[in-house]
């Protein structure tokens, strides 16, 4: 008897139930940090400051079933903007089913451990600021790149 293979592998994005595609969030919280974009080039820059919501020590949104009422340019990502959403992660769960690769062995569907994310040092956990903490006009000292955490 052949097992199945984990809904990660079976299905596209636009096939999750809503309980699988919240468990394809590895809790990085790369979504979550301020990005500026290049009106002229569009390209985008992170920074490492996040969300006034995000809360550094746990990379959770600390009120998600509100963020988007409570934050105007809260993002919600869907299937269309996963595949329009250049700056996600190259470990990314939304982005690797998106593009038919296999999760990162450290993502919490893998492991079977919400921990194992922090310490591959794929999160921020501890490596950003609250977007609260800094005027708006210092953003763009804050940019920086991010190094995606190899499986």
């Amino acid at each position: 008897m052949v097992a199945a293979q984990p809904f990660w592998l079976a299905k596209s994005l636009e096939e999750l139930s809503a309980q699988e595609w919240e468990s394809l969030c590895d809790g990085c919280g790369r979504c979550c940090l301020v990005k500026l974009e290049d009106e002229e080039s569009g390209e985008v820059y992170q920074t490492d400051v996040a969300c006034q919501l995000f809360d550094a020590d746990s990379c959770k949104c600390s009120d998600y079933a509100q963020r988007q009422t409570r934050v105007d340019d809260c993002l919600q990502l869907t299937p269309q903007r996963v595949a329009e959403l250049t700056w996600l992660p190259d470990s990314c769960g939304y982005r690797r089913v998106y593009e038919r690769r296999p999760l990162p062995s450290w993502h919490p569907l893998v492991s079977g451990d919400g921990d194992s994310v922090h310490r591959a040092g794929a999160s921020l956990q501890g490596r950003v600021i609250s977007e609260l903490q800094l005027p708006a006009e210092q953003l763009q000292e804050r940019i920086v790149v991010w190094v995606d955490v190899a499986d």
